[in-house]
């Protein structure tokens, strides 16, 4: 009986390598909630790729966006103002309980979205959600799927396509960089 050959852990190190860079670039959630000063403003930033969708949602928290009868007094609006890296308006939006936005990056780097509410005495606290997604993990998948009549096992082999083209588009960036 011929013994067997231990693997080589350069095969152990690449798939582990390759599951890192995987799980670092997979989609995750990047829904925040935080409480909005009035007076003060918060800002939120996302390096985008040029031709990348971006796509953001945002209600103030007890607000349902879904609900005409949901009634927010006025000093719980908030302001909402999404720049390019420069200094385009991308989206603009002025004493709203909610809204979203969606664009296509025409610029590279960082943009950023920044949320306002007016000053008012006393002062209050507006509890706030923003959910803001770019490149694979702004389309929306189930609605892919329901359009184009495909099967579930398709769609999942078009979003790993879809990962690991941005996998290979960041590592050719990184090269580039360094």
């Amino acid at each position: 009986m011929a013994a067997r050959r231990p693997r080589s852990r350069s095969v152990h190190s690449r798939a582990l390598l390759f599951l890192a860079v995987l799980f670092s670039v997979s989609p995750s959630a990047r829904s925040l909630r935080f409480d909005l000063e009035s007076g003060h403003t918060k800002c939120i930033s996302d390096e985008i790729k040029v031709g990348a969708m971006a796509v953001g949602k945002y209600h103030v928290v007890g607000h349902d966006p879904n609900s005409p009868d949901s009634q927010i007094p006025d000093s719980h609006l908030v302001f909402l103002r999404v720049t390019s890296p420069y200094g385009n308006s991308m989206h603009y939006a002025e004493n709203v309980p909610s809204g979203h936005f969606a664009f296509t990056a025409t610029e590279e780097g960082d943009y950023l979205a920044c949320f306002w509410a007016p000053d008012h005495k006393p002062p209050v606290s507006v509890g706030f959600e923003f959910d803001w997604r770019s490149g694979v993990a702004a389309k929306d998948w189930p609605n892919v799927a329901k359009k184009g009549q495909v099967d579930v096992m398709e769609m999942e082999l078009r979003k790993l396509e879809d990962t690991i083209k941005s996998i290979h588009e960041e590592m050719f960036y990184l090269r580039e960089r360094y």
